[in-house]
């Protein structure tokens, strides 16, 4: 199959999910539940896990899939040859509470590089694609990052870990960029936000996410023409487009100068009163 037909397989597959999501919202009969103690899982998420597995597993018997919902394998990230990389709900709790910014997410990692993402967004009417070195579209047709180049008129999407005891360290970040950006949107879908930065409705996006968060995401805002990176260097043995800690994503005229507001924040050198 070629990656142009994968990448028609992705999308159908997205918005049959997305089908699956809006239903399940419509009929409100989902149970919820939460792992680890402070993670949001809905009974949708599960199912809408097992349909894009299923639809693959049809089209393309034995690729291996790599899944937030399905006891995920860190492991094989450091070991991916040929990788389907998917979360089924990012925006979980937006879903459970009636938020809109809901998103499938579904990427396709071969020999180093993520190949092809599909982003869909039910509730909003809008799927994003992409194909490495092809380009990057919005319900087909092309789509550019910002070309800003002043970070103070920089509006900044980022998240923050399910963990409470992690977030008073990235409170330094958010305080650096308020005092030193436009503003900041936190939309609770990684996934999206990174397509928003692909359209320019974000200039930048910076957060630490599992792999199925941002891959699908990445790679559209890359084709986009945004800047993507990681704000420290990635630990060996883990494919760049598969390591999700300390990431940053901006429109390529503010993404070093974001980058280092941003480690400077980390690092308490700024004054942010």
């Amino acid at each position: 199959m070629t990656p142009q037909q994968r990448l028609e397989l992705a999308v159908s597959i997205a918005k049959e999910a997305g089908e699956c999501i809006i239903d399940a919202r419509h009929r409100q009969v989902f149970g919820q539940r939460y792992k680890y103690g402070q993670e949001l899982v809905t009974d949708v998420d599960l199912e809408v896990d097992t349909l894009i597995g299923d639809r693959l597993e049809a089209s393309l018997p034995g690729e291996t899939r790599l899944s937030e919902e399905l006891a995920p394998d860190r492991e094989v990230l450091s070991r991916a040859a040929d990788l389907w990389v998917i979360d089924p709900i990012d925006g979980t709790v937006n879903f459970a509470h009636g938020l809109h910014h809901v998103g499938v997410s579904i990427a396709w990692f071969s020999e180093g590089k993520t190949r092809l993402g599909v982003v869909h967004a039910p509730f909003l009417g809008e799927t994003f694609s992409a194909l490495l070195g092809q380009g990057a579209w919005c319900n087909d047709q092309p789509i550019h990052a910002s070309r800003t180049t002043d970070l103070q008129r920089c509006l900044v999407g980022t998240g923050f870990p399910y963990r409470r005891d992690s977030r008073p360290p990235l409170i330094r970040r958010l305080m650096a960029v308020l005092t030193h950006c436009q503003d900041v949107r936190r939309n609770g879908s990684a996934a999206l936000d990174l397509c928003d930065v692909a359209c320019g409705r974000l200039d930048a996006y910076y957060e630490s996410v599992s792999p199925w968060d941002f891959a699908a995401g990445w790679l559209i805002a890359r084709e986009a023409g945004a800047q993507t990176g990681h704000l420290y260097p990635c630990p060996t043995g883990i494919p760049e487009d598969l390591y999700g800690e300390n990431l940053l994503v901006a429109g390529p005229e503010i993404h070093a100068e974001l980058g280092e507001l941003l480690r400077a924040a980390d690092a308490n050198e700024l004054d942010i009163r």
